[in-house]
């Protein structure tokens, strides 16, 4: 579809900031809700599994929580963008924040394996499905969101900067895990204190859809509804029969994303403390380092492709991704020294992983696009995010470089992914102007 009133100019609105703003604050929030749960596995299976299991299957059934919220992706981001391509992005863009700030809320009140027994971990499932329908329509409903308020010179700049938002959710949960166990000993944390991040990330989630109630529609939907663009059928039914080839660039590029995020910034620096013997501050310290230069290269990244191209960016960035974690892997054991430069380079060249996004937009059309988005990204994370901590664990007992060896691959296919996307629809159809 085309749009029309196309806007030309190159500098960027009051309104146009306060948008990017409110949606990169809110991602981050929400982020923040989603991961904070991965820094206190250690005390929720101390809580709430049977004191007389083995600390491993504690773990292992803590975990596996965890992975449900992966896997519940798929479901909510596909029936939330299912309405949100037919009723509009802002109101699913609120409902997705409440999902997230209610279970997370109520994850830090729940009564523990002593005072309810097997129901505890039955009620902390429940809520981690809850979480991980709300993340689903999150990240993909935030891009398309942001996407169809920027201008078209600048839609990578608006991607990411929303990507560094979502990153910076991570960093916030790790500077808070890290804050926590400063504050508390183990025996306060089990007493107690370990609900304090996640009642404050109930409290994060309230305050973020209150600040997006001051978001306005975007201009590409209210164009679709005043030209009746909006799809007649049912979105996914569309995605799915009409647009073949944007699923599979966007399968394989999300692979590069998960592999990006799961392996150089969640498992790094447990990976290196066990496979070359360092230190664990001296990880966390590299790896805190990493997920901020991942936080700066989002946006400057993105910023890059709204001149150079989509595709020359991306080539630059994953090779620079693809070099850098090889020669973390390959010093690490012989050169610790270079851990802290190197791992900047990396999160440097992770910002190439913002290519996934952009490209996301710009293979579907408007009346779909929410859903082609939501259904390719949500099924490539459940897919790839749950197979990919295997596959990294089992190449680590083959050889040491393993896991920047699967990055590697990872990033190959990102990098083809991009050279043969269609990216037409966003380019043709750039944002309608509205009356501000």
């Amino acid at each position: 579809m085309q749009n029309t009133n196309i806007r030309s100019s190159h500098s960027l609105t009051g309104t146009d900031l306060r948008t990017l703003g409110l949606a990169s604050i809110g991602g981050a929030l929400e982020f923040y809700d989603f991961i904070i749960f991965v820094f206190f596995t250690a005390v929720i299976g101390k809580l709430f599994f049977a004191a007389g299991q083995p600390d491993w299957v504690r773990q292992a059934q803590t975990f596996g929580i965890f992975a449900v919220g992966y896997l519940a992706r798929p479901l909510g981001g596909v029936v939330m963008a299912h309405f949100g391509d037919k009723y509009g992005r802002k109101r699913i863009f609120m409902l997705s924040v409440l999902m997230m700030a209610i279970p997370t809320l109520l994850i830090g009140c729940l009564p523990t394996y002593r005072s309810i027994g097997t129901a505890a971990p039955l009620l902390l499932l429940l809520l981690r499905v809850l979480q991980g329908a709300a993340i689903g329509g999150e990240a993909p409903g935030a891009w398309v969101f942001v996407a169809e308020h920027a201008r078209r010179d600048r839609v990578g700049f608006a991607v990411g900067l929303l990507t560094s938002g979502l990153s910076l959710g991570i960093l916030l949960g790790s500077l808070v895990a890290t804050g926590m166990s400063i504050a508390f000993t183990p025996p306060q944390m089990l007493a107690g204190a370990w609900r304090i991040p996640f009642l404050a990330g109930g409290a994060f989630g309230f305050i973020a859809m209150w600040l997006r109630r001051w978001l306005e529609e975007t201009p590409v939907f209210e164009e679709m509804k005043r030209r009746a663009g909006l799809s007649r059928q049912l979105p996914l039914r569309t995605v799915i029969q009409s647009h073949g080839k944007a699923i599979a660039v966007s399968l394989a590029g999300t692979w590069m994303v998960t592999a990006t995020i799961v392996v150089v910034v969640l498992m790094t620096p447990t990976l290196l403390q066990k496979l070359f013997a360092l230190a664990p501050l001296q990880t966390q310290i590299a790896n805190l380092a990493a997920t901020v230069a991942l936080c700066i290269a989002s946006v400057a990244a993105g910023a890059a492709t709204d001149r150079f191209g989509i595709r020359r960016v991306t080539v630059l960035s994953l090779l620079l991704l693809i070099a850098s974690t090889c020669a973390l892997y390959m010093t690490a054991g012989k050169m610790p020294s270079l851990l802290l430069p190197l791992s900047i380079l990396t999160g440097i060249g992770a910002g190439g992983a913002v290519a996934t996004p952009i490209m996301l937009v710009r293979v579907f059309p408007d009346a779909v696009r929410f859903s082609g988005v939501s259904f390719s990204y949500n099924l490539g994370y459940a897919v790839f995010g749950g197979v990919t901590p295997l596959i990294v664990l089992s190449v680590a007992h083959i050889s040491r470089v393993g896991p920047a060896y699967y990055v590697a691959a990872a990033a190959l296919a990102g990098i083809c992914a991009v050279l043969v996307a269609p990216m037409n629809y966003l380019t043709r159809s750039a944002k309608a102007e509205t009356t501000r």
